[in-house]
Formats: C-alpha cells, sequence, structure tokens
C-alpha cells in the first residue's frame, strides 16, 4: 500500500467572482476590462478625503441571484466593514467589504465527477467587496507599475466548507461555479483575465483523524486545470514533509504552472490584523422577502434543471444533455430548437455534430452561427418525413443553408434536387430493371447468399440517382427477391 493512501486532504477554496456591472462595487467609475491603464478612475476610487461611496445597486442583485441559486440563506441586515491593510495598488489603504454580516451564508453546490459520482460542496458564506488594483511586474525591468482601473470592481467572495478531498473534486466544483455564475449573467467567467479567481486552502491528516492538519493557502492559478495541479502538488507535498518528520509551514504559496510545483511566498504564522471596524460612509442595506421574491421571479432555468429537462422529458443521455448544458449559449439555441420539433434527440445531435462542428472548425460561437433554429428543424422534419436523407441533408442541403440562411429547407431540397422518391410503383419498377440485369445474383441470393441484398439495393438507389427512400427501398427489393 502506498504511504499516501494512509493519508487525506481537507481543501475549501475561496472564489473571487468579478461581476458584470457597468461601473464599481462603490462610485460610478466604469468596471471595464482592457482599458488603458489608470483610465477608470476617480477621486471616489482613490479615497479622496470628502469623498463618499455609494452602494452599486446592481451588484446587491447579482449578490441575491447567486445567494437564491444555491439555496443559501440571505441576510435582512447587510453592514459593511473597512479591511485594513497596505498593498501598492489598493489606493485607500482600506478595502470596504462585509466582515461578520455576509450576505448570504449556507448553501451548496452540487456537480458530478468523472465516475458520474454526485459531489456537494457546502458554502459557508458568500459576501460583496471591491477589487484592489493591479501591480504589473514584467513591463518595467526596474520597477513595478500599478494600474487602478480595476481597483473598486464589485466583487462577491465565495467561500466553501473544508469538504473537498482531491484535486479532481476542486476541479469539478470550479467548473459548477463558472457554469452557474454565466446562467445568471453576473460574471464571464474567464479566468485568464481574472474576472473569476480561486484560492485554495489545504491541509492533510491521516485517515480517520478528526483534527485538521497545518493550513497551507495557494494563489495565484490561472486556469481550472492548474488549481487542480497545484491541489495535488500540494497534497503530496504536505504528506512527504510528514513523512519525513518535518514541520509544515502556516504560509502563502503561489504556483509555478510551467513546472508544475507551488513556491514559497510570505509566512502565516502571525494572523494578519486587518483592524475590521464598520464603513462609517455607508448605511446598511436592508433587503426584504419582497425583493427576494422579485429576483426569484426573474431568475433563469439553472443548469441541474436543464440536465433534469433533458434527460426526463426528452430523453437525453446524460452525456449529450451535459454537453449541450455545459454551455449557455447551446443551451439557449437547444431550448429555442426544440420549441420547434418534438425530435428532441435528433435536435441534440444536430447542435452537437453538425452545427458544432461548422463552429470549431471556424472558431466561431453559437450567437455567430447564421441559421436560426427553426430552420434547423425543418431539416429535421424532412429527415423525418422520409423526404430527404440524413447524408443528403449533412453534405448538401446544410451547406446550402449556411449560404442561403433564409430560404426554407423544402426550398433548397428542391433546388438541390435531393427530394427522396417515396413513390413505390416507381422504385418498383427500378428493382425489376435491376434484377433482370443480375439473374446469376439472384440465384446466388435465394440459394441463400442472402448478403447480396446490400448489392441489390445499392444498384437500385443508384438507377434512382439517389433519391429512393432507403426504408421504402430496403423493403421492396427485399419483398421482391423472397417471392
Amino acid at each position: 500500500m502506498s504511504v499516501y493512501n494512509k493519508y487525506e486532504a481537507v481543501i475549501g477554496l475561496e472564489c473571487h467572482v468579478q461581476l458584470l456591472t457597468k461601473t464599481k462595487m462603490y462610485s460610478s467609475d466604469v468596471a471595464e476590462y482592457g482599458a488603458m491603464p489608470n483610465t477608470n478612475t476617480s477621486v471616489i476610487t482613490l479615497g479622496h478625503p470628502g469623498t463618499l461611496p455609494v452602494v452599486n445597486k446592481k451588484a446587491i442583485e447579482f449578490a441575491v441571484k447567486l445567494g437564491i441559486a444555491v439555496n443559501a440563506n440571505i441576510r435582512t441586515n447587510n453592514e459593511f466593514a473597512r479591511k485594513n491593510y497596505f498593498y501598492a495598488d489598493l489606493p485607500k489603504g482600506y478595502q470596504i467589504t462585509q466582515d461578520k454580516t455576509p450576505i448570504c451564508t449556507g448553501g451548496y453546490i452540487t456537480s458530478k465527477l468523472k465516475d458520474g459520482k454526485e459531489l456537494k460542496v457546502n458554502l459557508t458564506r458568500i459576501h460583496m467587496e471591491e477589487d484592489a488594483g493591479k501591480s504589473l511586474h514584467d513591463i518595467d525591468p526596474f520597477d513595478t507599475l500599478i494600474d487602478l482601473n480595476r481597483a473598486g470592481t464589485p466583487l462577491l467572495e465565495i467561500v466553501t466548507e473544508p469538504d473537498l478531498r482531491t484535486g479532481e473534486e476542486a476541479y469539478s466544483y470550479l467548473t459548477e461555479v463558472r457554469k452557474l455564475v454565466r446562467y445568471l449573467d453576473i460574471c464571464d467567467g474567464n479566468m485568464e483575465e481574472g474576472s473569476l479567481r480561486c484560492d485554495a486552502n489545504i491541509s492533510v491528516r491521516l485517515k480517520g483523524a478528526s483534527t485538521f492538519g497545518k493550513k497551507v493557502e495557494v494563489k495565484n492559478m490561472n486556469s481550472f486545470r492548474n488549481v487542480q495541479r497545484a491541489i495535488d502538488f500540494e497534497i503530496k507535498r504536505q504528506i512527504d514533509l510528514i513523512e519525513a518528520n518535518e514541520p509544515i509551514a502556516v504560509e502563502t504559496r503561489s504556483f509555478n504552472a510551467e513546472e508544475g510545483f507551488t513556491f514559497s511566498l510570505r509566512s502565516k504564522e502571525s494572523a494578519n490584523d486587518y483592524r475590521y471596524f464598520p464603513e462609517p460612509d455607508l448605511q446598511p442595506v436592508i433587503i426584504t422577502n419582497d425583493y427576494i421574491q422579485k429576483v426569484k421571479n426573474k431568475m433563469p432555468t439553472l443548469p441541474n434543471d436543464l440536465f433534469l429537462l433533458y434527460t426526463n422529458k426528452y430523453q437525453l443521455s446524460e452525456y449529450d444533455a451535459n454537453q449541450i448544458i455545459d454551455n449557455k449559449e447551446i443551451a439557449n439555441y437547444y431550448n429555442s430548437l426544440v420549441t420547434f420539433t418534438k425530435n428532441y434527440k435528433s435536435a441534440a445531435n444536430w447542435l452537437l455534430v453538425n452545427i458544432k462542428s461548422y463552429l470549431n472548425e471556424r472558431a466561431l460561437t453559437i450567437n455567430q452561427f447564421k441559421i436560426s433554429p427553426n430552420k434547423i428543424a425543418e431539416i429535421i422534419s424532412l429527415i423525418d418525413e422520409n423526404k430527404i436523407s440524413n447524408t443528403s441533408a449533412s453534405h448538401q442541403l446544410f451547406p446550402e443553408m449556411l449560404l442561403n440562411p433564409n430560404l426554407t429547407a423544402l426550398d433548397l431540397a428542391t433546388k438541390l434536387d435531393i427530394i427522396q422518391n417515396s413513390n413505390s410503383n416507381e422504385i418498383q419498377n427500378l428493382i425489376n430493371e435491376v434484377l433482370i440485369k443480375f439473374p446469376e445474383k439472384v440465384t446466388e441470393y435465394k440459394n441463400g447468399k442472402v448478403g447480396l441484398l446490400g448489392l441489390f439495393v445499392g444498384e437500385v438507389m443508384k438507377a434512382s440517382k439517389g433519391k429512393a427512400d432507403p426504408k421504402l427501398l430496403n423493403q421492396l427489393v427485399k419483398q421482391t427477391l423472397d417471392k
């Protein structure tokens, strides 16, 4: 038995979700990514004397939406606090946050692991706060540059209970968080741009132990895969230290993504004294039950509810359902498509095979796709009515519709001359002609060589120029030969 199997990890995650508001958390400064450095600032963001912050109403709404989505308790009386610390990119010298009165407490997020097991992660709290600016270390060879555009941007911090045990579980949880905030339209979930950031608190202990080991925090991971890699490395590192009877330092570490290891940033042996105290310039925000109900009434259908709809009512496989749900815009397209057709499985196949292949080859999003859902439903209808074959629909009609997205599927199929012949008399005449050409093969078939059926079907299909209804054709050829 491996020494590593004696231990289990205890992991808690802190996610910072940057909100998609037009303005900052406590000022009317524009909150947008990619602007020229230090252009989205004002005296309020910079904390000049005599300036007063005002809470962003949309940020409150977004926090309530997230609280509803994760089944959290939403606080009535929300107070703000000052968290004092020095960072070069924290212009006020403090951060306005929530200390003892987080807007949401409790709740949970569920996700699926690779083996199909459900993972339920309980939440400790979700609180509102503002972001700091950004320090840039790689532009000037001698100096660190400061961009304060991000300072004051609204954040929700989601703090989990220490419920996670592996890097894979952390990856699964984060994937669900990103999906959730995208469905709620509160964050774009782009980890590379910093709009979704994650810190991991990791300790290890012997399996069965009730007390926690010494906790190490890992920061600066810019992708979900790197969060998983950092956690997996850190678990092994801590076990190796314990087995070697060496102490585990209580510290903050960073992750080197290129070489796959964590390294020390600073010690946490002495607790930070943030000197929290009530924010004197902001009144408490009161959230009523009526307000919560109004937000609830505007909530979109969330991923877990869509999964149940797709797998139960629409009878899709779990794999297909997850593939569609994974992208909100793809799910929206599918939801529109199934209002025009009841062939839910065919609709999923067209979306996941034909449409996604086309989009992936051209690096397009579904929002850039030219064919509307009702037109795809028309193609499905022609196939279901045996008017065209699946092959001609995929290889001829679909490309033609991309060039002429406003024409109907029937008009395009007629123009392409791919409408199938379902006239049994005409097909029977072609069958008779083909069988006359191959008397020896007919004899072989009647003597038991039934594999020749495909030959006859293929020859009749050629004679019909590919227009014979395949189902009817197979049926009539077999009937004729079996007489």
